[in-house]
C-alpha cells in the first residue's frame, strides 16, 4: 500500500517535541510533523527535484526566514505548536510556489505524503480524494493514538536509560507496522489504490541528512568573550561546530566539560571547533571574574562566551543545563544533547563523537 518512511520513525524523540500531547481530546486529530520544513532543506530532495543552482540558493533564503521561529517554536505549548509551525509550513509553502516549476512542485507533494506514511490520511485532501467518511477518520485517528502512546513511552524509557536506542528503534518500528496493519483493514482496495497514486514513485528517506533548522546565530547582546572569539557562526561554514550550553556551578555540566575538552583536543586539527556558552542560573554564576576562574580550573582551552543576560539561552529556546549542540559545515543543526552524556551509563558520548566524525567526513 504504502511505507512508514525512516524519516517519520523518531521525529518525536529526535525533535525534542512532547509525544505524550499529541492529542488534545478522543477526537483530535494528531500532530503532522512538519515534514516540508524538514526535507527541503537536504541535498537528496534537492537532487530528487532537480533544482538548479540558482533555485537552491532561493529554496535557503527562504528557509533562513522560517528556521529561527521553528526551532523556538519546538518547546512552545501544544496548541501554539501547531499554530506556528502551521503558518511557517504555509509562509514556506508560498515561497516555494514562485522558486519550483509545477513539476517539481506535484513531486514535493508526493514527497511530503511519503514522509508523513500513515499520517498522510489525516490531510483533508487525502481524505477528501479517498472518500474516508468522518466516523472512519476518528477510527483512524485512535489508531495513531495507540502509536503516539507507544512512542511517548519509549521516549521516556530511552532518557532514562530503561532503554538502549536500538531496542527504542525497536519498539517505534513494531508500533508502526501494527499501525500500517491496522489502516490497511480499514482501507477498500480502491481507497488503497488511489492512495498509492498520491505517493508517485518510492523515494529513500535513508539519504536525507538535514531534517533541522538552521544554527541561531551567537549574539554579543548583552554577552562578552572570555576566552578566544569573537565569533561568528556565519564565518565558520566549512567547519563543525560545537556550542555547549553550560553554568560552571552546576555538577552535571562539570561532568560533561571533560568531554568537550577532549572534542577540541582530537578533533580542532580536522575542523570542529567547540564554543562554550555559559549562561548563569545562580549569582556567583553572573560574575566573570569566577566564570573565569572556572574556565582555568576546568583547563578549558576552546572559546568561551559569557551569556550574562541569557541572550544566546533563549534566541536557542534552551530548557535545560547541559546542552550540546552539533552543526554540520552548512551550518545546520544536525544533533543535540541535553543533560549528561553518560547518564547511568548511557553512552551518549561515544555516540556524539560517532556524529562528529560524521559530519567531518562531509563534504561542504
Amino acid at each position: 500500500m504504502f511505507r512508514i518512511p525512516l524519516i517519520a520513525a523518531f521525529l518525536c524523540v529526535a525533535a525534542g517535541a512532547n509525544c505524550a500531547d499529541t492529542f488534545l481530546t478522543e477526537s483530535d486529530p494528531p500532530e503532522l510533523q512538519p515534514v516540508l520544513l524538514q526535507m527541503i532543506r537536504d541535498d537528496a530532495v534537492h537532487e530528487e527535484l532537480s533544482l538548479t543552482a540558482s533555485q537552491i540558493d532561493q529554496v535557503q533564503s527562504a528557509l533562513d526566514l522560517v528556521d529561527g521561529p521553528w526551532f523556538r517554536a519546538r518547546i512552545r505549548p501544544r496548541a501554539e505548536r501547531i499554530t506556528e509551525i502551521g503558518q511557517l509550513t504555509e509562509q514556506l509553502r508560498h515561497s516555494l510556489g514562485s522558486i519550483l516549476s509545477a513539476d517539481q512542485t506535484k513531486r514535493l507533494n508526493q514527497l511530503e505524503n511519503q514522509a508523513l506514511g500513515t499520517r498522510m490520511i489525516v490531510r483533508d485532501e487525502t481524505a477528501d480524494t479517498l472518500e474516508i467518511a468522518a466516523e472512519t477518520r476518528q477510527r483512524l485517528y485512535g489508531v495513531f493514538r495507540q502509536t503516539d502512546q507507544v512512542v511517548a513511552e519509549t521516549q521516556q524509557k530511552l532518557q532514562s536509560g530503561d532503554l538502549d536506542s536500538d531496542q527504542a528503534a525497536a519498539a517505534v518500528r513494531q508500533a508502526k507496522a501494527d499501525e500500517l496493519e491496522a489502516i490497511g483493514d480499514t482501507l477498500s482496495n480502491e481507497q488503497k489504490r488511489l492512495l498509492a497514486g498520491m505517493n508517485g514513485s518510492a523515494f529513500d528517506f535513508g539519504q536525507i541528512k538535514r531534517m533541522y533548522p538552521k544554527a541561531p546565530e551567537l549574539t554579543d547582546r548583552g554577552a562578552s568573550w572570555l576566552q578566544g572569539g569573537p565569533l561568528k557562526l556565519a564565518d565558520l561554514k566549512g567547519k563543525v561546530v560545537a556550542v555547549h550550553f553550560y553554568a560552571f556551578q552546576c555538577i552535571n555540566c562539570r561532568r560533561n566539560l571533560p568531554h568537550y575538552n577532549g572534542w577540541h583536543a582530537d578533533y580542532a586539527d580536522q575542523g570542529l571547533v567547540v564554543i562554550g556558552v555559559q549562561t548563569p542560573e545562580t549569582s556567583a554564576e553572573r560574575s566573570a571574574e569566577k566564570v573565569a576562574a572556572a574556565i582555568e580550573t576546568e583547563g578549558i582551552g576552546y572559546p568561551v562566551l559569557m551569556d550574562a543576560q541569557s541572550a544566546n539561552w533563549s534566541n536557542w529556546s534552551n530548557t535545560m543545563w547541559p546542552t550540546v549542540y552539533l552543526i554540520d559545515k552548512k551550518g545546520y543543526l544536525r544533533r543535540w544533547w541535553q543533560g549528561e552524556m553518560n547518564w547511568k551509563e548511557t553512552p551518549g558520548e561515544q555516540q556524539m563523537r560517532q556524529t562528529i566524525e560524521q559530519l567531518l567526513a562531509e563534504q561542504p
